[in-house]
């Protein structure tokens, strides 16, 4: 009897499924479905759609799609099923980071993200089953507005904070220690020797964080923390209200405890706990950066480009407020100013088309934080280049501030102009 072969996506929910009920269950014969045509149809689709730059074989979309993408995938598949893919050496790009420092990301060759993208594919249902509800980092139906949310709502009573910093996360991931917490879902072979290619060509340890599949390693690399401190919330927990709260994501982790002095206690343990979980993993936490703060005394801490500390209300009781950091703002101005200087011989419409989508991209991210203040900053700082890039554009000083009206700026031209706060996340899953 022959089977009817399943889609994609039903093999994607056939495998979360079993992986959410039976919690031991080691998966084999997976290999086989990387290989399909169907899986690596969909990690190109899901590649091309990233973009990004080529890999060290300098190998790009274009060059790709005019030799044709399904012979190129067939070529894969024929190199998986042979054994005798091979991946390339990752290409090094520095990023410079707002300290002045520079973070480096390993970006792979299109073929290799393609891979990648395929082991996600499957092995991803199976690691997601296993994840707690604290950890928000890329993974599938989560965002990053939902965990500034859960932070806001458990800063409300917990005052304590645990603000972690982990030194050089992704590049101290020990690729034994992953492969082996892999190895306790998967038993196939054939999948561990390719993903250890993988991580091998990135380099002896680490993870690259330029390929499709470091977000899901990373998560699992730190899935013993996050359980641990889920185990920490339960054992604490009194009915609905928990005296302990944490959230994630990839490797950026706040943790709250209860304002109440008799939960002393509760934060020692926890920071002990955790110092425990991340030696056995070989992560460490950069003691530069961690900070214990106490919200009631006037602290304030960032996650995620918000910066949250407690406010009175006009009715006297504290709440959380949270706001864009400066370093973000000014991260933004710094993006901005390159657009404005590369086409500051160009009409004003190529320069709104520039800028745009990069302020509809940030005021989004940041419509859910009590942002009013650096709306308006930012607002009125933009509005003022464009009227200077029209008074250069006619050899003359100042902003013409009689000659344009905002009408003419925000509707014929079309500047971007919709700075409201509006938007609200939504809710978090019952707890």
């Amino acid at each position: 009897m022959i089977k009817a072969s399943m889609n994609l996506q039903d093999l994607r929910k056939r495998i979360f499924i079993k992986a959410k009920a039976e919690k031991t269950w080691r998966f084999w014969g997976l290999y086989v479905h990387v290989c399909k045509m169907e899986t690596l149809r969909e990690a190109y689709r899901m590649t091309r759609k990233n973009k990004g730059a080529s890999g060290i074989d300098g190998v790009t979309f274009q060059d790709i799609e005019c030799n044709g993408v399904e012979s190129f995938l067939q070529q894969i598949r024929d190199e998986l099923v042979a054994g005798t893919y091979q991946p390339f050496r990752y290409r090094s790009h520095d990023i410079p980071k707002g300290n002045g420092g520079f973070r480096t990301l390993k970006i792979p060759a299109i073929r290799d993200r393609v891979v990648q993208g395929a082991l996600k594919l499957i092995l991803e249902p199976i690691f997601e089953a296993d994840f707690q509800e604290g950890s928000y980092g890329y993974r599938p139906k989560r965002t990053p507005h939902q965990a500034v949310q859960r932070v806001s709502l458990a800063a409300l009573d917990k005052s304590r904070v645990l603000d972690v910093d982990l030194k050089s996360y992704f590049d101290t991931i020990r690729h034994d220690v992953l492969l082996g917490k892999v190895a306790e879902r998967v038993e196939d072979k054939a999948i561990l020797r390719l993903l250890k290619l993988t991580l091998k060509a990135g380099g002896k340890r680490g993870v690259a964080q330029g390929g499709p599949l470091s977000p899901l390693l990373s998560n699992l690399y730190l899935n013993e923390v996050d359980k641990m401190l889920e185990r920490a919330k339960e054992v604490t927990r009194k009915g609905r209200h928990t005296r302990i709260e944490y959230a994630r994501f990839a490797d950026d982790l706040v943790i709250l405890v209860d304002r109440q002095r008799n939960w002393d206690w509760l934060f020692q343990a926890a920071y002990q706990r955790l110092e425990e979980e991340l030696a056995k993993l070989g992560v460490h936490m950069n003691p530069e950066k961690t900070r214990i703060l106490d919200l009631q005394q006037g602290d304030s801490f960032t996650f995620l480009g918000f910066q949250f500390h407690w406010t009175l209300s006009s009715a006297g009781k504290s709440r959380v407020y949270k706001r864009p950091t400066m370093k973000a703002r000014n991260a933004l101005i710094r993006k901005l100013k390159e657009q404005f200087h590369r086409y500051r011989s160009h009409p004003v419409k190529d320069v709104i088309a520039a800028i745009n989508p990069i302020l509809r991209g940030w005021v989004n991210y940041f419509r859910c934080g009590n942002s009013n203040r650096c709306f308006h900053y930012v607002w009125h700082w933009v509005e003022k280049k464009v009227r200077r890039h029209l008074m250069r554009a006619r050899g003359k000083p100042g902003f013409g501030w009689n000659r344009w009206s905002r009408e003419w700026l925000y509707e014929d031209l079309g500047l971007y102009g919709d700075y409201q706060i509006r938007y609200r996340p939504k809710a978090l899953p019952a707890r």
